[in-house]
């Protein structure tokens, strides 16, 4: 098999390498697509680390940060009873340390990590679903806080996350939906799928006082910039919930320490939000195509981060058997 490997920032080479033996509890998945994230692929592209302070070595993990992907089960090992050769999963779960990741023709995959999806979904419409167990998290915070049903909704950044959130939101019956964006096709793009207005982030009309009329009821942001969700909590009533990875600390002041405001941090990773996140696939409520906006065989893997670092693709998905 062939797989794509990060030798040093700005090398990835498409290599030959032996299919992964299995471990007890895993499945072996031939990989039919797997779709970017984009600022890890980045950031890993050009040798700052994903997250802060953790460290970061080349080579890179063969096959990392590969994680988003579907596939068919060819092989199961000792361990594995819910999931059988023929059947097509996806990877819900990244669990970091693998020893391969996900942009390969092959890829071991913990049973426990994997979810049985519809044969019936193209690629680029279900790879993205541990994206979307991701958001679904932070919608869950944000939920159980009161922060969704009926209420005034703002999603501060509108790329992959954003626009599942977009769709999320608009299925768990929020009243009224406003994304931001500085990108005017970004912000068409959520209106398209679901966003009752959109603005760019200087927009006048913005809120900035937490009880002024035009105040969001909660928001989530999908940037991790410390200036955008400081915005937000200034113009948000009762709750701001950050998916995006947070790298500075963000001020926390006399505004939002009184009338009952939540400044909600991320989650954990849970099957059961993959779950919700497929029952919405299988509903129609959610539709993963419209974020993948390229497709590329795997072997033009530095051509796809390059046009996610140009901003001109949302996600991509590579397709590790194109041209082989």
């Amino acid at each position: 098999m062939k797989l794509l490997q990060i030798e040093q920032p700005g090398k990835a080479v498409w290599r030959e390498a032996p299919v992964p033996d299995l471990a007890e509890g895993e499945v072996l998945v031939k990989v039919q697509g797997v779709t970017t994230c984009s600022h890890w692929d980045m950031h890993i592209m050009d040798g700052i680390p994903m997250f802060p302070d953790r460290p970061l070595s080349y080579p890179y993990t063969p096959g990392e940060p590969g994680h988003e992907a579907v596939g068919e089960v060819v092989a199961v090992a000792t361990g594995v009873r819910n999931l059988e050769v023929g059947m097509r999963v996806a990877a819900w779960r990244d669990p970091g340390g693998r020893r391969q990741g996900c942009y390969a023709q092959y890829v071991a995959l913990a049973a426990g990590h994997s979810i049985r999806v519809p044969n019936s979904l193209a690629p680029e419409a279900i790879a993205s679903l541990e994206l979307a167990m991701c958001v679904q998290g932070s919608m869950n915070r944000l939920q159980a806080v009161d922060g969704v049903t009926g209420k005034r909704l703002c999603i501060s950044g509108l790329g992959p996350a954003g626009l599942i959130a977009v769709q999320m939101a608009r299925a768990c019956g929020v009243r009224e939906i406003i994304g931001i964006d500085p990108m005017s096709d970004r912000r068409d793009l959520a209106k398209q799928l679901g966003a009752d207005s959109v603005l760019a982030p200087s927009d006048s009309s913005l809120p900035t006082d937490r009880f002024a009329q035009n105040s969001f009821d909660a928001a989530l942001d999908t940037t991790g910039l410390r200036e955008v969700i400081e915005k937000l909590m200034l113009g948000t009533n009762e709750a701001v919930a950050i998916f995006g990875v947070l790298r500075d600390e963000v001020k926390f002041g006399p505004a939002q320490w009184w009338g009952g405001f939540a400044l909600l941090g991320y989650g954990t990773h849970e099957r059961s939000q993959a779950e919700q996140a497929l029952q919405l696939i299988e509903k129609g409520q959610l539709d993963l195509s419209p974020i993948v906006t390229h497709q590329l065989p795997l072997t033009h893997y530095a051509e796809g981060v390059d046009l996610l670092r140009q901003k001109r693709a949302v996600k991509v998905l590579f397709l590790p058997w194109a041209g082989s």
